[in-house]
């Protein structure tokens, strides 16, 4: 593929249109692999890979000097691997959005990368409209990730969730119910004298209430109770 020209480096980048293909720039130490990846991108006629990398460092210097709008970085290269390019990534003014490709699901690797930032995780045994839609839709400003990654973000969501509301009830389940019963006026966003009225207390012996109640749940303010008392079930949401 014949390289083109190098772009002005710290021009703004601007936005895909239908006269403009979605510019990518591809990092793979496999020629093959770049080469099934960047015949799958050309078919869909809006998609051109511009350049092509063999290692993070390279595609670190092309991010750095091509305008690109979307950037699919293999995790494991020589030299520097896909999860350490983007992490020098973020560091790179007005950076393009990133995508991992790898040829398995780590789930190690998956929690890493979108820690980073990575706005897409794709496995290059998926079906090609996956990754051209996924293209696609970082190009536009979204995320896109492959159906069995995502089924696993869902499960981790899912997981962390339940992981918090077992962790906030038997926190509360610690409390004295005088604390209880606070934590869930704070839960439903009342205010001192709310809560004063609420439990016929005055003002000054909620603060000191609430003060006890911050240091039995290890906490430091209200907006923190609130979490608790939400995941907890006492807010009267649920």
């Amino acid at each position: 593929m014949p390289e083109p020209p190098v772009d002005s480096p710290g021009r703004e980048r601007p936005a895909p249109t239908p006269e403009r293909p979605v510019r990518v720039l591809l990092a793979d130490d496999d020629r093959l692999v770049r080469a099934g990846i960047a015949a799958i991108l050309a078919t869909a006629g809006d998609i051109e890979v511009v350049a092509e990398a063999a290692d993070g460092a390279e595609a670190l210097d092309l991010v750095r000097h091509r305008m690109l709008d979307v950037v699919l970085l293999d995790v494991q290269m020589p030299r520097l691997d896909g999860i350490r390019a983007l992490e020098r990534m973020g560091g790179e003014r007005a950076a393009p959005p990133a995508a991992m490709l790898t040829t398995f699901s780590d789930e190690a690797y998956i929690a890493e990368a979108i820690r980073l930032g990575a706005l897409g995780f794709f496995l290059k045994s998926d079906d090609p409209r996956h990754l051209i839609a996924g293209v696609r839709a970082l190009a536009a400003g979204g995320a896109a990730f492959s159906p069995r990654v995502g089924r696993w973000l869902l499960r981790r969501q899912t997981g962390e969730r339940a992981d918090r509301a077992t962790r906030a009830r038997a926190a509360v389940e610690a409390l004295t119910p005088r604390q209880r019963e606070l934590l869930a006026e704070v839960g439903k966003g009342r205010s001192n004298a709310q809560i004063a009225q609420a439990l016929h207390l005055s003002e000054g012996t909620v603060k000191q209430y609430l003060s006890a109640l911050f240091t039995a749940l290890g906490i430091e303010n209200r907006v923190q109770a609130a979490i608790i008392a939400y995941e907890a079930g006492l807010d009267g949401e649920r």
